[in-house]
């Protein structure tokens, strides 16, 4: 079955303005999330789903390949699908975001398997056990709870299971893992993504502004496979910088 890897890439950025474009050690962040992501073994290609002719000139000049999309997409996973209608030979579509230039090509691998691997999944992602008392108050570590056969049961900002005696060490300690992050990087059917597409949010989803809430609420499957650790995604200065010091100490 083939893979296809698409990272949709949004020029405007809130927090960072224009990231993806920002310079580390001579390459801009989108190139090293895309040269990371042509590192997987299981993916036959990698395609970037850009917004805007700038991205595209980017994407272009490192010898990428980019496509337009409309800019109308409330969403990477909109983007994903309108790369997805023209690509009928791809059954299955990873979801990189952009701004991870650090990502692991073997979590690429992962997902993607995973869900080759659960004929029953219609999407496929990854989670990390918390250990960390902070992360369950922490709003930006989404939770995933994962039932039998490592199918997501639900997401939230919140801290599901809620630790009614309080958030002890032993819970957080326990194997397998009560407690999970979810990490956002995806694996969908082709299908499946089409028909996301053309859904309305879920109420659910409108609350937490957590789109994998609508997949929850029309009781699709998702399957999580788990990660150890992951790296995480340029969202600020801080994070950054830190990438940046991080690269130029390694180079160095």
């Amino acid at each position: 079955m083939r893979v296809q890897v698409v990272i949709p890439a949004r020029l405007a950025s809130t927090r960072l303005p224009e990231k993806l474009l920002l310079p580390v050690g001579g390459k801009s962040i989108l190139q090293h999330t895309y040269e990371a992501a042509t590192r997987s073994l299981v993916a036959d290609g990698v395609i970037v789903a850009v917004d805007d002719p700038r991205l595209a000139h980017e994407v272009s000049s490192f010898g990428g390949v980019a496509r337009l999309t409309s800019p109308d997409c409330q969403s990477g996973t909109d983007r994903i699908a309108e790369v997805a209608a023209e690509m009928p030979a791809a059954g299955i579509f990873v979801n990189v975001q952009g701004d991870e230039p650090e990502i692991d090509p073997a979590a690429i691998d992962l997902v993607a398997q995973t869900l080759i691997d659960y004929p029953e999944a219609d999407v496929a992602t990854v989670a990390k056990p918390i250990r960390d008392p902070q992360a369950l108050i922490d709003p930006n570590c989404v939770k995933v709870v994962i039932g039998h056969g490592n199918r997501a049961i639900l997401f939230s900002r919140a801290a599901i299971p809620f630790p009614r005696d309080g958030a002890t060490l032993d819970w957080l300690r326990r194997e397998p893992p009560i407690y999970w992050h979810h990490i956002g990087l995806y694996a969908y059917r082709r299908d499946f993504l089409l028909w996301f597409a053309q859904q309305p949010p879920a109420d659910i989803e409108l609350v937490e502004k957590l789109e994998q809430l609508r997949v929850i609420h029309a009781d699709r499957h998702i399957v999580v496979a788990r990660l150890d650790e992951a790296a995480g995604g340029i969202d600020t200065l801080e994070d950054y910088q830190a990438f940046r010091a991080r690269f130029e100490g390694d180079s160095g």
